[in-house]
């Protein structure tokens, strides 16, 4: 009895940092983890028709986070890391596969802010950087191998 009440649901997001390519990070379901991954207060976003939720950190712009993605739907830009999740009828849960890798193809960009068109941010979109990725090896050229 003791272990159903310590079990933490677990959800899998995909998180989404600026600069870095998005991955998929699995968590357990309760507020610290999701403060956590967005370095503060939460709040949620919900730009698009599916249920799919974005959380990012509430005080991002006060906080002075970099910024990370445009996201469309009148949200303007997001700034510090993200997580996007899926929703059931009351709460967050895991993203389902298929929605996984349309976000991760949709944000895999980064994007440099270059200004703002309105109330709309102007980017530069770029090749990301990988999250946990090991240094590359440095290979001489083939006519100095031997």
């Amino acid at each position: 009895m003791a272990d159903e009440q310590n079990a933490v649901e677990q959800m899998t997001v995909l998180v989404v940092e600026p600069g870095y390519a998005p991955y998929e990070k699995t968590i357990p379901h309760e507020l610290h983890a999701m403060q956590e991954i967005v370095g503060g207060l939460i709040t949620a976003i919900y730009p698009y028709e599916e249920p799919v939720g974005i959380v990012a950190n509430d005080e991002g712009l006060l906080l002075d986070m970099d910024f990370n993605r445009s996201v469309e739907g009148g949200y303007g830009g997001l700034v510090g890391p993200f997580f996007v999740c899926g929703l059931t009828e009351d709460s967050f849960c895991s993203l389902p596969p298929d929605q996984m890798e349309r976000f991760k193809k949709k944000f895999h960009k980064a994007e440099i802010l270059v200004g703002f068109r309105g109330d709309e941010p102007v980017t530069l979109k770029v090749e990301p950087k990988q999250k946990n990725a090991t240094p590359e090896k440095q290979h001489k050229p083939p006519s100095q191998e031997r």
